[in-house]
């Protein structure tokens, strides 16, 4: 992203009144996944987007892959809290498990829970958090992902079949494999020869803009390393190539298991680290890792001088 878009989303912000001038916020990192976390307890910001890619920008802001936001979960929706999540590029997602974990970890070092299981509300549904403490701090967080979907109508998808498993895409003159799975947001698991010498910031954009999905798509590049070893690289829609995803791992659990490459429960590996995720006979997907806090802060909203 240009300079020249940075200054105008900072002087975008100027005018934007549901802001302080003075904004808090935490910046923490679940395997290398690193987002700025901003309380919004009072009354929700209005439109986020301009925030996100401001703070989101590694020279001209804090540096991160997005912005996530926490509140009180609406009424009427059974969540004692609420995220809202930001890609870097201003478009709003509907899920993160990394982000997920840490801010179970954010509550309950903060004081803001006191109990080990809490319900999130996030755009794809409301999740149970599991913390796993040592004293006062939080080792591990257990996420209920919810349910895998694999309708390409759920995706979404523009694919007349039942779903996509296994199926040939066809990306800039060359086939690969492709299985799709919904965790709330869309997925596509592709098994390559090689991870470490896959040009991703090539081939990633090819398959997030892919005319297959309309509102695009994550896509997970994987080697599946035995019965309960997944190795992944990701690129992530509106922020390109992440060092952890959580829903893309329970996304390549899923596909693994769907084309009988793996068993339902396994160990994924990603640049950022390792995550647990098992697929239970309920159908529901578990996710589990840890999460860590990098730093806090104020960030200062430039306003515009008054005449």
């Amino acid at each position: 992203m240009g300079a020249s878009t940075i200054f105008a989303t900072l002087e975008s912000l100027s005018e934007n009144a549901s802001l302080p001038d003075r904004l808090a916020f935490t910046k923490m990192q679940g395997l290398g996944n690193d987002y700025i976390y901003v309380e919004e307890f009072e009354k929700p910001f209005a439109d986020p987007g301009p925030l996100a890619v401001a703070l989101s920008d590694r020279h001209f802001g804090i540096g991160s892959d997005g912005l996530v936001l926490i509140g009180k979960g609406q009424d009427g929706s059974g969540a004692d809290f609420r995220m809202r999540i930001f890609n870097s590029d201003g478009s709003e997602a509907e899920m993160c498990g990394n982000a997920s974990r840490c801010i179970g970890k954010y509550l309950y070092e903060k004081g803001l829970v006191h109990d080990h299981e809490f319900n999130l509300e996030t755009l794809s549904g409301v999740r149970k958090i599991r913390l796993y403490t040592d004293g006062a701090r939080v080792s591990r967080v257990c996420v209920d992902m919810g349910q895998p979907r694999l309708a390409p109508a759920d995706l979404p998808m523009r694919f007349d079949g039942e779903n996509f498993i296994d199926r040939d895409i066809m990306a800039q003159g060359r086939m690969y494999r492709g299985t799709a799975v919904s965790m709330g947001n869309p997925h596509l698991v592709v098994p390559v020869p090689g991870l470490d010498s896959l040009d991703l910031s090539r081939i990633g954009p090819l398959f997030e803009h892919h005319a297959l999905f309309p509102c695009r798509v994550n896509t997970e590049f994987i080697q599946v390393a035995g019965r309960d070893r997944i190795r992944m690289r990701v690129w992530e829609r509106g922020s390109g190539e992440t060092l952890a995803c959580g829903t893309g791992a329970c996304a390549v659990l899923v596909a693994c298991a769907l084309n009988k490459w793996t068993g339902r429960k396994a160990l994924v590996e990603l640049p950022g680290g390792e995550l647990e995720i098992e697929w239970a006979d309920d159908n529901t997907v578990y996710m589990t890792g840890e999460a860590a806090f990098i730093c806090s802060g104020e960030y200062f909203i430039r306003r515009r001088p008054q005449v």
